[in-house]
């Protein structure tokens, strides 16, 4: 099946004027019924895309901020049955396409096929895996073709001509820009060599979602000509420390959604 007909499949994003975000989320963060909440708040704001972590004790790319939400995660009971479930109820209530983003550890502790087959069932639209590259991955792009879940690879800047070939051989529908080296949460400043970078990845023919340190408007302009979509973290998780720390979560679900419309529309 090509990239154009995998796109059809899937179905179309929602339309509206602005830049095309992917906000992030962590499951159960601060506890399962919220979590239901901060999806609909970040897809009322515009979110197109929602990308739903299961948290996991050691992560590699995480930052202290989606640290700090994923340890509160595993406490407030996050199962990886739990997150399926959870997600089947987020599809239900937004309508948005969800990519799990896992660690591999999760994935092959449950079995990669059992793991992508129930991720189908409950509704996820796409994985992501940072740590199973193609090549590496334990079986997982060969569990995707076959029960038809989008396996994202996630690239950085440091990424050799010979590393995106093999990528390419994937045909991935999507393609998770790094836009620097390190762990998520910091600002990252855009400039040249970001946009060199995302140039290069172009000639895959994915759709390329990039995100690490995006939290500004002024980010999003810059770069929202030059992918599909601009992936939201951090941002958002402290937006949900703060009201954790300070007891005000009964507004939390508007503030999200004031937060992803004004970064969606300093895309225009």
């Amino acid at each position: 099946m090509s990239t154009y007909e995998r796109a059809v499949q899937l179905g179309s994003v929602t339309e509206r004027a602005g830049a095309t975000l992917m906000a992030h989320m962590i499951a159960y963060f601060p506890n399962r019924e919220i979590s239901v909440d901060i999806a609909r708040g970040l897809a009322a704001g515009g979110a197109s895309y929602l990308e739903l972590q299961f948290p996991f004790s050691d992560p590699s790319a995480d930052g202290s901020l989606i640290q700090t939400a994923g340890t509160a995660a595993l406490e407030s009971g996050f199962t990886v049955r739990g997150g399926f479930e959870l997600v089947r109820e987020i599809v239900s209530q937004t309508g948005l396409p969800v990519f799990i983003m896992s660690y591999g550890n999760l994935v092959f502790r449950k079995g990669t096929d059992s793991f992508v087959r129930e991720a189908k069932s409950a509704g996820a639209s796409g994985l992501i895996v940072p740590d199973l590259p193609p090549g590496n991955d334990e079986g997982l792009y060969l569990a995707g073709r076959a029960h038809g879940v989008e396996i994202v690879p996630v690239v950085a800047p440091s990424v050799s001509d010979s590393r995106l070939t093999r990528i390419s051989e994937e045909n991935p529908l999507y393609l998770y820009a790094a836009l620097r080296l390190g762990i998520t949460g910091s600002y990252t400043e855009i400039g040249e060599e970001n946009l060199a970078f995302l140039a290069r990845l172009k000639r895959i023919g994915s759709r390329i979602v990039a995100g690490f340190g995006i939290s500004s408007p002024e980010q999003v302009r810059s770069l929202a000509p030059h992918v599909h979509a601009l992936v939201v973290g951090s941002a958002f998780v402290k937006t949900i420390l703060d009201a954790v720390e300070r007891e005000e979560l009964s507004g939390l679900k508007s503030r999200l959604a004031a937060q992803a419309d004004a970064l969606v529309s300093g895309g225009v």
